[in-house]
């Protein structure tokens, strides 16, 4: 077994258009004669000069050019499971395109080490005049399997895709779910060595994308090499040890999917973890106190701006009382994205409690206990009061943010193996008990 299932090496894709011109496309002809001898090329490599024209056009500052992929390398692992993450436009797009030869790279190489099927566009081999039969039958093809392949695996796909009842009516009197479970089963059924996804599990209701999300999974552990596309974070996390960032064309990051995923949210939403007012002159207060410093902290006391939904999260103030005779809480609020505020807290250290603090510089630390709060970008505001006077002497609304998102870990959360969006801003692990009474 060769030590990579996909080496990529300086892959970079420019698209030109001519003024004056028209562009040339590519034929659906061309697109699925291409897609049915790809997959069953092995060890091929792709390294092409052809620059193909895209049906939609981004320019650089010249206005002629464009590099939707800029020197990309890195190599995959036979049976990893990898993530491709981005803003978009980043190119992931573009390269899981190239991986599939539906387009090539301008330059650069790319060796692909056993059978490729992808899941791109799903349903767009679909005929609406063919029945449903028929349809598996084409896409199938379509997709690289052979007529044999498609019969043995029938019966598993139609019950996958919970069709039994419509599978010989013609896809035209489908709903567009119906068409895109169908697809999916298909696609999800196809036994390749190496698969390609683009943000296919965004389909149908939540029972169905829990099937979706497992049949992926299940994928994975036999070994099979994935790249994945999504938008959906807490996907990426779940079926991923490892995640690419893409930018512009560049990779950004490359590591374990959890810590990549955190980089990317944080670039995306421009959060800061810590803060620190070095000339206290300046810093938020009075002649009263004066804040100092807020950082965002792990259990290990590092600062961090992204988070397991099972961590605790601290929040750290440093202050600098400067007039004796207050009683004095530190504090902050909670609130996402939205501005939705979700609580406030404040200290609640029994050895403070009415005490009134001496001039000098003070840390308090609340801690965010794991299993609390869902999945998402929360914003933290700092705050130092008094008592008598009751009054309120720093509050800065929006001083830090974090994320707070769900790897695949051993360990129990409130999920359990529930794959679906879990709704609310708050996901506490309850105890639960059942109770049986018997008959009387």
């Amino acid at each position: 077994m060769p030590q990579s299932a996909i080496e990529i090496s300086h892959v970079a894709k420019k698209y030109k258009i001519e003024h004056g011109a028209k562009p040339k496309y590519r034929t659906m002809r061309d697109t699925i004669t291409n897609a049915l001898l790809s997959p069953f090329k092995k060890g091929n490599k792709i390294n092409q000069n052809e620059i193909i024209q895209p049906r939609s056009y981004r320019f650089d500052s010249s206005g002629h050019l464009l590099w939707a992929l800029q020197d990309v390398s890195f190599k995959v692992k036979p049976g990893e499971v990898v993530g491709l993450i981005g803003p978009n436009g980043a190119g992931k797009t573009t390269l899981l395109k190239i991986l599939t030869r539906i387009t090539y790279p301008t330059r650069g190489s790319i060796d692909l080490y056993g059978r490729v099927g992808s899941l791109l566009e799903v349903g767009t081999g679909f005929h609406k005049e063919l029945t449903g039969r028929e349809n598996v039958f084409l896409n199938g093809a379509i997709l690289g399997m052979s007529k044999m392949e498609i019969q043995s695996k029938f019966d598993e796909i139609v019950a996958f895709a919970e069709m039994e009842k419509f599978i010989d009516t013609p896809v035209k009197f489908y709903s567009s779910g119906m068409g895109v479970r169908l697809a999916f089963a298909v696609a999800a059924h196809l036994e390749p060595e190496i698969l390609l996804v683009d943000e296919v599990l965004a389909v149908g209701d939540a029972t169905f994308q829990k099937k979706c999300l497992n049949k992926m999974e299940s994928v994975g552990q036999e070994g099979r090499t994935i790249i994945f596309i999504s938008h959906h974070m807490p996907n990426i996390t779940r079926l991923c040890e490892r995640a690419i960032l893409l930018d512009q064309g560049n990779v950004v990051m490359d590591g374990p999917a959890f810590e990549v995923v955190g980089k990317y949210l944080s670039n995306a939403l421009n959060t800061k973890s810590a803060i620190k007012w070095e000339d206290k002159k300046y810093a938020p207060g009075n002649h009263i106190v004066r804040l100092t410093s807020v950082r965002i902290l792990d259990e290990g006391f590092n600062t961090r701006d992204h988070f397991d939904i099972r961590e605790s999260i601290g929040i750290e103030m440093q202050y600098e009382i400067l007039a004796d005779g207050y009683v004095l809480y530190p504090g902050f609020s909670l609130h996402n994205e939205e501005g939705q505020w979700l609580f406030a807290s404040i200290d609640t250290d029994s050895e403070w409690q009415g005490k009134i603090r001496k001039p000098g510089t003070y840390t308090s630390i609340g801690w965010i206990p794991g299993n609390l709060l869902s999945e998402g970008t929360f914003i933290i505001g700092p705050s130092l009061r008094s008592d008598t006077p009751n009054m309120v002497h720093v509050y800065e609304q929006e001083a830090l943010a974090f994320q707070v998102s769900e790897s695949p870990l051993d360990t129990i959360s409130a999920r359990m193996d529930f794959a679906g969006r879990f709704p609310g801003m708050m996901r506490p692990l309850l105890n639960w008990e059942t109770l049986i009474f018997p008959e009387a």
